[in-house]
């Protein structure tokens, strides 16, 4: 039997599970993490455009409201991390607090949403920065190849090392906020100098209608205010990707609910005061918004084409590494749920490789499941749209029905382990579930049909898979292990390094 110092010191034994990766993440790392993803400089980049066309300047002003949305569900997502610190995050939270069943549809949904938005994120290199940058001409053709190779070189350095992963994304990140507030320093520096600076465009709606501007829209539409709220939802996104890595993170009920929620803050303010640095040296925004790099337009205008050209490699650099941590979450999610035996493959995909100490098995396998999602979005004339709108939508269904969740179980949570909301608890969960509703709402509109179908036809896939392992194995291949599966492996077998789960055996 494991004894309860073994049990404290891996703190997996509790949840049926043995220590198989190495716990060498500290705090920065694990900001870097949720940092890399969030990734202001990729949000920012691909949707500022977009937000320019639908709802003008003064569409930055939703970006507040989704930080404080977004900061309240990374504070529900840290309570929960704190109390269950195992990688898979919502698929294990949701399978051990209401049931495998829905944990599993749940872990389904993740999968779906990173391996559409690890290619919506890289499809931005290769559609709209490199072209620019190196003065060719893009076209569908030539973003997919790009795309393509860049999947594969993340992929590869995730399934042959997590250290040398996480450091490029410290340094990516490291890079990417130095790069940051120095560009808005300048911006607001530079501006005021020249006079420039003109803080009426933040007010302003350019050539959207003022007229039920703020109107909520009919069954199949939202509004132009409204649509300015995708410019902060595909942002701030991906932090909970921190939690899916709580295996390999030190002390991980204090450190991960810590590094989620100063990501999101952290990157909520300096994102605010660049939205603004950018938006009040916008000039014409109607004209702006008709260019593929509005934002590197700007500031080659205001500091030179060497700063604008600065500014396309320091985004590059962070695309990169963001794509980089949504494989590393991807991969880790894969590997958690096919260690359960819950997922299609799994006699492969719940393999740690010795030599290597990665899932590299489902690092590969998250690569082939973006390739095929970069084959049916590639030939779309708007796949960029489309993409960054499907990657918008699934993360606000995980967290709406991890804070749902939350709010049924809230009375018999298990004890926390390093994280509580204590009396913030409510205010919290009142913001949170304001802002997720309100989100989900935008998604009625017409010109989301396309990731709506993407959606149905994951949902679709998943549902079949679930039929066949309720047919083929019964209600017990959805148990959770605990830490009786975990002793009596390591009775059977002491030197056994594997984790046991005793759902899904025929």
């Amino acid at each position: 039997m494991t004894s309860p110092g073994e049990r404290g010191a891996n703190g997996l034994s509790e949840f049926g599970y043995a220590q198989e990766m190495k716990r060498e993440l500290g705090w920065y790392t694990s900001f870097a993490v949720a940092f890399g993803f969030v990734s202001i400089a990729t949000g920012i980049f691909t949707a500022y455009g977009s937000v320019l066309s639908s709802s003008g300047p003064m569409g930055i002003w939703t970006w507040p409201v989704v930080v404080l949305g977004q900061l309240c569900v990374a504070l529900v997502f840290g309570s929960l991390a704190a109390r269950i610190p195992v990688s898979g995050y919502a698929y294990q939270w949701i399978s051990r607090l209401a049931n495998p069943v829905l944990g599993w549809i749940m872990g389904w949904v993740s999968f779906t949403f990173l391996g559409v938005v690890v290619v919506a994120v890289d499809y931005t290199i290769a559609a709209t920065i490199l072209p620019v940058l190196f003065h060719y001409q893009g076209t569908n053709q030539n973003a997919w190849v790009i795309t393509a190779v860049v999947l594969l070189l993340q992929a590869i350095l995730v399934a042959l090392s997590t250290r040398a992963s996480q450091r490029v994304n410290n340094v990516a990140v490291t890079i990417q906020m130095i790069g940051m507030v120095t560009l808005t320093v300048l911006l607001f520096i530079v501006g005021a100098v020249t006079g420039v600076l003109d803080f009426g465009t933040l007010f302003s709606t350019g050539d959207v209608p003022s007229e039920g501007y703020f109107a909520l829209g009919g069954l199949t539409s939202a509004g132009p205010w409204a649509l300015g709220f995708l410019l902060g939802a595909f942002t701030i996104v991906g932090f909970e990707s921190a939690a899916n890595l709580a295996e390999e993170t030190k002390n991980p009920a204090r450190v991960v609910p810590k590094a989620m929620a100063q990501a999101v803050l952290g990157l909520g303010v300096l994102g605010m005061l660049f939205l603004i640095a950018v938006t009040a040296l916008a000039g014409d925004p109607v004209a702006l918004a008709q260019s593929d790099t509005p934002v590197a337009d700007v500031i080659a205008r205001v500091l030179g084409s060497y700063v604008g050209n600065a500014l396309l490699v320091l985004v590059v650099i962070s695309i990169f590494s963001c794509g980089l941590v949504i494989s590393l979450s991807g991969a880790r999610l894969v590997w958690a749920m096919a260690r359960d035996k819950r997922f299609p493959g799994w006699q492969l995909l719940n393999k740690i490789n010795r030599k290597t100490g990665t899932p590299m098995n489902a690092s590969m396998f998250m690569f082939v499941v973006s390739q095929i999602v970069l084959a049916l979005f590639a030939g779309s004339t708007q796949a960029l749209f489309s993409l960054f709108s499907a990657a918008t939508l699934l993360p606000a269904l995980i967290y709406a029905a991890t804070v749902l969740l939350y709010i049924v179980k809230r009375r018999s949570l298990p004890p926390s382990k390093g994280f509580e909301l204590g009396r913030w608890e409510v205010p919290v969960l009142v913001l949170a579930v304001a802002w997720l509703g309100y989100e989900l709402l935008i998604f009625r509109d017409a010109s989301f049909a396309e990731p709506w179908i993407y959606v149905l036809i994951m949902f679709g896939i998943g549902a079949l898979y679930l039929g066949y392992l309720l047919i083929r194995y019964g209600a017990k291949s959805l148990t959770m292990p605990d830490m009786h599966d975990i002793d009596r492996a390591l009775d059977a077998n002491p030197h056994e390094g594997r984790s046991v789960s005793e759902g899904g055996r025929s």
